[in-house]
């Protein structure tokens, strides 16, 4: 989003990271009984208002999930605080992709058709480029000599992609980072467990929010892949399978016999993508949720049956604001065990 306004020639502030001080301003101001990801977009809001943000954007949404309500909600708690918020609202389009660029249009105001296609393309590009390097990241991880490096080197890409303003730019700087990471010593002979991790959206992309398992399970020798990846969900949600195979189709069609009808969030796709990674060979799944969030408790009660029938240790984690990293981590080494002894079991 920061690259497409940027290419339209807007102004924009990104909050800081997330970090302990956000989701402390978000527990103050959220009420109680909401989930973890409203709590931390608080927290975010009121920090990008401290350095200058008059106006924030949102994805709209459908359904029982209440995110869809997130964007008024957000608005208000700030208004009684004394922030002043404009609030621009991207309902996810039902016609395809010329809905959704109406819907940018309006919001960016005075800037032709053209710059607005040509931005979306260029937005587009950079999630696709990011995303491909984190799955060769997902795949170093647990071949890497030193633990950690291949983190940095992403880490410092990412600067270096959001500066590019061009796609010559954003190419060059997506091939040195690529080239860089193919280059780390790793074995490449280790044997390491394939685990999926499934769940809610907002916990599955950000680190902070989910406490970082992907990378913890990558440490502890798993290769790691998610159901979801922005670049794919923009796809399939925004552009309506324009420029790729919608894999949400594939896991409600996978879900069917044990969930056939739409939950909220990504319930459904939770357990169809369960279904698919055990078919593909993958030895564990973990579910990864915030407190609270009803789609996933519905996928949750469903899972023991389909751990059961596809014979895949499946593990659940919700994660909220009294998580913490030391449980987290017992709870991880035990499952990782749990799958060795499995291997183990099934080579003899």
């Amino acid at each position: 989003m920061k690259g497409l306004l940027e290419f339209l020639g807007l102004d924009v502030i990104v909050p800081p990271p997330t970090t302990k001080k956000t989701l402390s301003l978000g527990m103050q101001h959220g009420p109680e009984f909401a989930c973890l990801p409203l709590k931390i977009n608080i927290g975010n809001l009121i920090e990008a208002r401290e350095l200058g943000a008059d106006t924030f954007i949102m994805a709209g949404g459908v359904g029982p999930c209440r995110f869809g309500l997130y964007a008024q909600l957000e608005k208000e708690i700030l208004e009684d605080l004394g922030y002043k918020y404009e609030c621009l609202v991207l309902e996810p389009p039902d016609k395809g992709i010329w809905q959704f660029i109406k819907r940018v249009k309006k919001v960016i105001g005075p800037v032709s058709w053209w710059k607005v296609i040509q931005g979306i393309r260029f937005a587009y590009h950079k999630t696709c480029l990011v995303d491909s390097l984190e799955k060769i990241v997902q795949e170093i991880r647990p071949r890497e000599h030193a633990k950690g490096t291949a983190d940095k080197i992403f880490n410092y890409s990412l600067h270096t992609i959001d500066q590019a303003k061009s796609m010559a730019e954003l190419e060059e700087a997506y091939g040195l980072a690529k080239q860089k990471l193919l280059h780390i010593p790793r074995d490449e002979t280790k044997e390491v467990l394939k685990i999926a991790i499934v769940g809610e959206i907002y916990t599955l992309l950000e680190p902070f929010a989910s406490l970082e398992i992907e990378k913890k399970l990558g440490y502890l020798g798993a290769h790691v892949t998610r159901s979801i990846y922005l670049s794919g969900w923009i796809n399939e949600h925004l552009f309506r399978g324009l420029f790729a195979p919608r894999h949400n189709r594939e896991f409600v069609a996978c879900a069917a016999p044990y969930l056939n009808h739409f939950v909220g969030g990504h319930g459904q796709e939770s357990i169809g993508a369960g279904v698919a990674f055990s078919r593909q060979g993958y030895e564990g799944v973990v579910q990864i949720a915030p407190f609270t969030c009803m789609p996933e408790i519905v996928a949750h009660t469903i899972f023991s049956r389909v751990s059961e029938d596809n014979d895949i240790p499946v593990m659940t984690v919700y994660v909220d604001e009294q998580s913490g990293q030391e449980g987290i981590n017992t709870r991880l080494e035990a499952y990782i065990d749990l799958l060795c002894q499995k291997r183990k079991a099934h080579a003899v």
